[in-house]
Protein backbone atom coordinates (compact mmCIF):
# COMPACT_ATOMS: atom_id res chain seq x y z
CA UNK A 1 0.00 0.00 0.00
CA UNK A 2 3.36 2.45 0.36
CA UNK A 3 5.09 1.44 -2.80
CA UNK A 4 4.57 4.20 -5.85
CA UNK A 5 6.51 1.74 -8.42
CA UNK A 6 5.79 3.01 -11.59
CA UNK A 7 4.86 6.21 -10.39
CA UNK A 8 6.22 9.42 -11.69
CA UNK A 9 6.80 12.56 -9.79
CA UNK A 10 7.61 16.03 -9.76
CA UNK A 11 8.91 17.92 -6.50
CA UNK A 12 9.51 21.40 -7.10
CA UNK A 13 12.80 23.33 -4.85
CA UNK A 14 14.23 20.36 -4.14
CA UNK A 15 18.09 20.90 -4.94
CA UNK A 16 18.77 20.90 -1.21
CA UNK A 17 16.85 20.48 2.07
CA UNK A 18 13.19 19.53 2.96
CA UNK A 19 12.92 19.40 -1.40
CA UNK A 20 15.53 16.99 -2.10
CA UNK A 21 14.72 14.32 0.93
CA UNK A 22 11.24 14.06 -0.34
CA UNK A 23 12.88 13.38 -4.23
CA UNK A 24 14.73 10.92 -2.57
CA UNK A 25 11.67 9.24 0.00
CA UNK A 26 9.73 8.76 -3.28
CA UNK A 27 12.60 7.64 -5.37
CA UNK A 28 13.30 5.25 -2.33
CA UNK A 29 9.35 3.46 -2.93
CA UNK A 30 9.96 3.20 -6.65
CA UNK A 31 9.06 6.66 -8.25
CA UNK A 32 10.87 8.58 -11.00
CA UNK A 33 11.18 11.14 -10.25
CA UNK A 34 11.97 15.29 -12.04
CA UNK A 35 12.94 18.03 -9.65
CA UNK A 36 13.32 21.57 -10.02
CA UNK A 37 16.03 24.27 -8.70
CA UNK A 38 16.61 27.75 -9.73
CA UNK A 39 20.55 28.38 -8.93
CA UNK A 40 21.87 25.63 -7.15
CA UNK A 41 22.79 23.59 -10.11
CA UNK A 42 25.74 21.37 -8.85
CA UNK A 43 23.24 20.37 -5.77
CA UNK A 44 20.61 19.77 -8.38
CA UNK A 45 22.40 17.21 -10.08
CA UNK A 46 23.90 15.18 -7.21
CA UNK A 47 20.17 14.82 -6.00
CA UNK A 48 19.48 13.44 -9.80
CA UNK A 49 22.29 11.40 -9.16
CA UNK A 50 21.58 9.76 -6.10
CA UNK A 51 17.89 8.89 -7.32
CA UNK A 52 19.39 7.28 -10.31
CA UNK A 53 21.69 5.20 -7.95
CA UNK A 54 18.02 3.78 -6.57
CA UNK A 55 17.55 2.35 -10.17
CA UNK A 56 14.88 5.45 -10.83
CA UNK A 57 14.69 7.57 -13.73
CA UNK A 58 15.24 11.18 -12.61
CA UNK A 59 15.95 14.85 -14.39
CA UNK A 60 16.94 18.83 -13.03
CA UNK A 61 14.80 21.37 -14.53
CA UNK A 62 15.92 25.00 -13.92
CA UNK A 63 12.65 26.81 -12.98
CA UNK A 64 12.23 30.15 -11.01
CA UNK A 65 9.36 29.53 -9.21
CA UNK A 66 8.25 33.39 -9.39
CA UNK A 67 8.09 32.97 -13.37
CA UNK A 68 4.75 31.97 -14.06
CA UNK A 69 5.96 30.87 -17.38
CA UNK A 70 8.91 28.62 -15.74
CA UNK A 71 6.58 27.14 -13.53
CA UNK A 72 3.61 25.66 -16.50
CA UNK A 73 6.98 24.47 -18.59
CA UNK A 74 8.69 22.87 -15.82
CA UNK A 75 5.71 20.90 -15.00
CA UNK A 76 5.13 20.00 -19.22
CA UNK A 77 8.90 19.26 -19.19
CA UNK A 78 8.32 16.39 -16.26
CA UNK A 79 5.35 14.87 -17.83
CA UNK A 80 6.81 14.79 -21.28
CA UNK A 81 10.30 13.27 -19.82
CA UNK A 82 8.80 10.83 -17.41
CA UNK A 83 6.23 9.26 -19.60
CA UNK A 84 2.95 11.41 -17.64
CA UNK A 85 2.56 12.55 -14.37
CA UNK A 86 0.79 11.14 -11.12
CA UNK A 87 2.26 13.26 -8.09
CA UNK A 88 2.97 16.75 -7.56
CA UNK A 89 5.06 18.15 -4.39
CA UNK A 90 4.90 21.88 -4.32
CA UNK A 91 7.70 22.59 -2.23
CA UNK A 92 9.37 25.65 -3.31
CA UNK A 93 9.12 28.63 -1.28
CA UNK A 94 11.16 31.09 -0.15
CA UNK A 95 11.32 32.85 3.74
CA UNK A 96 11.37 36.52 4.13
CA UNK A 97 10.63 38.07 7.62
CA UNK A 98 9.65 42.05 8.16
CA UNK A 99 7.62 43.45 10.28
CA UNK A 100 4.58 45.42 8.41
CA UNK A 101 5.42 48.70 9.15
CA UNK A 102 8.94 47.81 7.01
CA UNK A 103 7.53 45.52 4.76
CA UNK A 104 8.47 46.85 1.07
CA UNK A 105 6.07 45.57 -1.81
CA UNK A 106 8.99 43.99 -3.83
CA UNK A 107 9.31 41.76 -0.77
CA UNK A 108 5.62 41.00 -0.66
CA UNK A 109 5.19 40.18 -4.37
CA UNK A 110 8.22 37.79 -3.94
CA UNK A 111 6.41 36.01 -1.00
CA UNK A 112 2.94 35.62 -2.57
CA UNK A 113 4.61 34.68 -6.34
CA UNK A 114 6.75 31.77 -4.87
CA UNK A 115 4.71 30.90 -1.95
CA UNK A 116 1.00 31.21 -3.39
CA UNK A 117 0.70 31.93 -6.95
CA UNK A 118 3.54 29.19 -8.17
CA UNK A 119 1.60 25.72 -6.41
CA UNK A 120 -1.19 27.38 -8.19
CA UNK A 121 0.21 27.89 -11.36
CA UNK A 122 2.00 24.25 -10.86
CA UNK A 123 -0.89 22.34 -9.39
CA UNK A 124 -3.03 23.94 -12.80
CA UNK A 125 -0.13 22.26 -15.06
CA UNK A 126 -0.23 19.59 -13.69
CA UNK A 127 -4.48 18.77 -13.80
CA UNK A 128 -4.27 17.78 -17.03
CA UNK A 129 -1.53 14.85 -16.74
CA UNK A 130 -3.01 13.75 -13.85
CA UNK A 131 -4.57 10.20 -13.79
CA UNK A 132 -7.33 8.18 -11.22
CA UNK A 133 -5.26 8.30 -7.74
CA UNK A 134 -3.28 11.45 -8.53
CA UNK A 135 -1.60 12.82 -5.93
CA UNK A 136 -1.09 16.68 -5.21
CA UNK A 137 1.02 17.06 -2.11
CA UNK A 138 1.92 21.32 -0.83
CA UNK A 139 4.39 22.02 2.13
CA UNK A 140 3.16 24.56 4.15
CA UNK A 141 4.51 25.66 7.37
CA UNK A 142 3.33 25.01 11.14
CA UNK A 143 3.89 28.70 11.75
CA UNK A 144 0.65 29.39 9.49
CA UNK A 145 -1.23 27.35 12.76
CA UNK A 146 1.19 29.36 15.71
CA UNK A 147 3.25 32.38 14.93
CA UNK A 148 6.17 33.08 17.10
CA UNK A 149 7.85 36.03 17.52
CA UNK A 150 6.84 39.82 15.87
CA UNK A 151 7.84 39.73 12.77
CA UNK A 152 7.40 37.45 9.48
CA UNK A 153 3.85 38.31 8.89
CA UNK A 154 3.36 38.20 5.40
CA UNK A 155 5.44 35.10 5.22
CA UNK A 156 3.18 33.37 7.38
CA UNK A 157 -0.04 35.05 5.75
CA UNK A 158 0.85 33.01 2.46
CA UNK A 159 1.46 29.46 4.53
CA UNK A 160 -2.27 30.04 6.07
CA UNK A 161 -3.22 30.55 2.07
CA UNK A 162 -2.43 27.22 1.37
CA UNK A 163 -5.13 26.05 3.59
CA UNK A 164 -7.45 26.74 1.91
CA UNK A 165 -6.29 26.27 -1.42
CA UNK A 166 -5.72 22.73 -0.47
CA UNK A 167 -9.46 22.07 0.73
CA UNK A 168 -10.47 24.16 -2.50
CA UNK A 169 -8.33 22.01 -4.88
CA UNK A 170 -9.53 18.60 -3.11
CA UNK A 171 -13.13 19.81 -3.58
CA UNK A 172 -12.78 20.62 -7.48
CA UNK A 173 -10.62 16.61 -8.24
CA UNK A 174 -12.18 14.42 -5.78
CA UNK A 175 -14.59 13.44 -8.46
CA UNK A 176 -11.56 12.15 -10.05
CA UNK A 177 -10.13 10.17 -7.38
CA UNK A 178 -7.02 12.61 -7.20
CA UNK A 179 -6.21 13.54 -3.50
CA UNK A 180 -4.84 17.55 -2.35
CA UNK A 181 -3.44 17.37 0.72
CA UNK A 182 -0.49 19.85 3.17
CA UNK A 183 1.59 19.18 5.25
CA UNK A 184 3.02 21.72 7.31
CA UNK A 185 6.50 21.31 8.65
CA UNK A 186 7.69 22.78 12.12
CA UNK A 187 11.13 23.52 12.94
CA UNK A 188 13.35 21.47 10.71
CA UNK A 189 17.25 21.58 10.08
CA UNK A 190 17.77 22.60 7.02
CA UNK A 191 20.32 25.61 5.38
CA UNK A 192 17.40 27.88 6.09
CA UNK A 193 16.36 27.04 9.36
CA UNK A 194 19.90 24.99 11.01
CA UNK A 195 19.85 23.19 14.36
CA UNK A 196 22.53 25.60 15.23
CA UNK A 197 21.26 28.42 14.50
CA UNK A 198 20.80 31.35 16.72
CA UNK A 199 17.16 30.95 17.34
CA UNK A 200 17.49 27.06 17.29
CA UNK A 201 17.10 26.54 20.93
CA UNK A 202 13.90 28.98 21.55
CA UNK A 203 12.72 27.01 19.17
CA UNK A 204 13.25 23.55 20.66
CA UNK A 205 11.99 24.78 23.99
CA UNK A 206 8.61 25.11 21.85
CA UNK A 207 8.42 21.42 21.35
CA UNK A 208 7.53 18.53 23.72
CA UNK A 209 10.10 16.91 21.65
CA UNK A 210 12.49 19.27 22.47
CA UNK A 211 14.51 18.84 19.08
CA UNK A 212 14.70 19.88 15.51
CA UNK A 213 12.79 18.02 12.97
CA UNK A 214 15.08 16.11 9.85
CA UNK A 215 14.21 16.58 6.61
CA UNK A 216 13.27 12.64 6.26
CA UNK A 217 10.44 13.68 8.62
CA UNK A 218 8.63 15.73 6.29
CA UNK A 219 9.57 13.60 3.50
CA UNK A 220 7.83 10.61 5.06
CA UNK A 221 4.92 12.33 5.36
CA UNK A 222 4.69 13.42 1.77
CA UNK A 223 5.59 10.03 0.63
CA UNK A 224 2.62 8.55 2.76
CA UNK A 225 0.52 11.09 1.30
CA UNK A 226 1.45 10.12 -2.28
CA UNK A 227 1.15 6.40 -1.23
CA UNK A 228 -1.94 4.29 -2.23
CA UNK A 229 -2.56 3.96 1.78
CA UNK A 230 -3.34 7.67 1.51
CA UNK A 231 -6.32 6.89 -0.74
CA UNK A 232 -9.00 8.20 1.50
CA UNK A 233 -7.14 11.54 2.55
CA UNK A 234 -8.06 14.81 0.98
CA UNK A 235 -8.23 17.97 1.97
CA UNK A 236 -6.45 17.28 4.84
CA UNK A 237 -3.41 19.46 6.94
CA UNK A 238 -0.70 17.46 8.48
CA UNK A 239 1.40 19.44 10.78
CA UNK A 240 4.67 17.52 11.39
CA UNK A 241 6.30 19.77 14.09
CA UNK A 242 7.10 17.78 17.15
CA UNK A 243 4.03 19.28 18.67
CA UNK A 244 5.16 22.42 18.38
CA UNK A 245 1.66 23.78 18.06
CA UNK A 246 -0.09 21.88 20.52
Amino acid sequence: MTDLNGRRALVTGASRGIGAAIALALADKGADVAITYERSADRAAEVVRAIEEKGRKALAIQADSADPAAVKRSVEQAAKALGGLDILVNNAAIALYDAIADVSVDRIDALLNVNVRSPVLASQAAIPYLRQGGRIVTIGSAGAERIVGDTGTVYYMTKSALHSFTRGLARELGSRDITVNLVQPGSTDTDMNPADGASADFQRSLSPLGRYGQPEDIAAAVAFLASPAARHITGTVLTVDGGQTT
